[in-house]
């Protein structure tokens, strides 16, 4: 049965508030421990209903070694940047248009952010659709490695 007021409201004003000896309820002793104490001792049959999952190891995580990680440039970046990339020796001319190969720079992704004024050839293991549409557009190739 369900109080019609809060014991603590109920007892207000009274010395030990319905807790017995006014030492009884001091630290947290009465309570079995501060925090996740005794959550395999005597607090188990809590553990067992309100947290099965909280003791042993859950789920898989992947070896960093086998997630692929992506490092993408955008196009309006190869464009400003040709002629120092030229410069460089990164990039190279042939004929009309520029060839840079973007895993030389350190990225694996090519994104269509921005324009391209000139024509290229780009070489990368990855390009966006987007990317792909632009390079073309231009005049350029998009060369999957």
């Amino acid at each position: 049965m369900r109080r019609k007021k809060r014991k603590i409201n109920k007892m207000r004003g009274t010395r030990s508030i319905g807790g017995g000896c006014s030492k009884k309820r001091r630290g947290a002793g009465h309570k079995g421990g501060r925090g996740n104490a005794g959550l395999s001792k005597h607090h188990w049959t809590w553990t067992v209903k309100f947290d099965p999952d909280h003791f042993g190891k859950h789920g898989f995580k992947r070896p960093p070694k086998k997630i692929n990680k992506v490092y993408p440039v955008n196009l309006s970046y190869l464009n400003d940047k040709a002629e120092q990339l030229i410069d460089k020796g990164v990039a190279t001319i042939e004929g009309d248009s520029i060839v840079i190969d973007v895993t030389e720079l350190g990225y694996n992704k090519v994104l269509g952010g921005g324009k391209l004024l000139k024509s290229f050839t780009i070489k990368s293991p990855m390009f966006s659709a987007s990317a792909e549409n632009k390079i073309q557009e231009a005049g350029g190739e998009a060369i999957k490695i």
